[in-house]
């Protein structure tokens, strides 16, 4: 990583945060909101390198001890607060307390800022949100705080209102395949899988790429997609939570490969178009599935699996949120 021009996207929040600098017009505390892989921690960094490069304003040299620091998570101005306790499922209050509250008030080794990444910000507990609340209203004037969360409505409104709010919005499809094929060499068929898995999430089409169980991992969720109706509720669950481990990636990482396949199903339904199904190779039952299924019963699969995938990551009983995605497709 050498500075802002290889981010792929991003653009709007890439001249905010230069004109941001350039201009000293730096606010205390951000917000970077995005799903996991979007890029926000990339972006906290290079903010954070950008804000103490010692010869640029626009972009990090990358070659000044300040970056060089940086680069290696060593530069003593940029703090990253993460939960002390092993096992913890968020920030605790003793955390911020410990790593902000406690050194707040001791001024930057090196350069006019002193720069807090707080990671998965939105799980702080209401404890932890209150003390970083009372840093957050009286800041030191060379203090700033970049919070990155999934879901910002996780933060309290107090918090939300201190803070400059950047969206990371998703990127185009074609930005994303062109990427996998120059920079990671991949063919045609597999950049085109990756990209619908992504849904314009760059990191999570990067993940499946460098997925040594690419082809299993697709191939078990079709297969799912296909007999989702003849099997027993405890059966699905059980083959969704075993496909996940066996191919290394999170349940709701599953969940978009098995959306892939209800998407394929409402495009061909819609346009009967085989150019931009993605599972080819199983037309003839994207062409079964689609003469069965209602335009309504598709969309509101799509909705479930959504709704599925944002209970498993607020930690919503993982079984009760895959019964109820699983009652939903039985039914449509």
């Amino acid at each position: 990583m050498t500075g802002f021009k290889d981010v792929v996207g991003h653009k709007e929040i890439i001249e905010y945060i230069r004109n941001a600098i350039s201009q000293d017009k730096v606010s205390h505390a951000y917000v970077l909101n995005g799903p996991r892989g979007s890029g926000k921690k990339m972006l906290a960094k290079l903010f954070a390198m950008t804000l103490l490069c010692e010869r640029s304003q626009t972009d990090p040299c990358g070659k000044c001890k300040s970056c060089i620091q940086a680069e290696s998570n060593n530069n003593p101005d940029i703090i990253y607060v993460v939960p002390e306790k092993l096992n913890a499922t968020g920030i605790g209050v003793d955390d911020i307390r410990n790593q902000v509250n406690s050194t707040v008030d001791i001024k930057p080794y090196r350069s006019a800022y002193k720069v807090y990444i707080i990671r998965d910000a939105d799980k702080m507990t209401p404890g932890a949100q209150n003390a970083l609340l009372k840093t957050l209203e009286e800041p030191p004037a060379y203090v700033v705080f970049l919070l990155l969360t999934e879901n910002e409505n996780m933060l309290y409104d107090t918090i939300i209102s201190r803070c400059v709010k950047l969206k990371l919005r998703n990127l185009k499809d074609t930005l994303i395949k062109k990427y996998l094929q120059d920079n990671l060499g991949l063919g045609e068929y597999e950049a085109k899988v990756c990209t619908a898995f992504a849904q314009g999430n760059l990191g999570q089409a990067i993940m499946l790429a460098g997925s040594e169980n690419f082809t299993e991992l697709k191939n078990e969720a079709v297969l799912l997609a296909k007999r989702v109706k003849k099997m027993e509720m405890e059966d699905l669950i059980g083959a969704v939570r075993s496909a996940a481990a066996r191919n290394k990636v999170e349940i709701g990482d599953f969940l978009d490969m098995v959306a892939i396949w209800y998407r394929d199903v409402l495009l061909y339904k819609a346009t009967t178009d085989i150019d931009g199904v993605i599972f080819r190779e199983d037309l003839e039952t994207i062409k079964e599935q689609a003469r069965k299924s209602s335009y309504e019963g598709i969309e509101k699969i799509l909705e479930a699996i959504n709704v599925a995938k944002e209970r498993l990551q607020a930690n919503v009983n993982s079984e009760l949120s895959l019964e109820l995605l699983f009652l939903t497709l039985k039914e449509n």
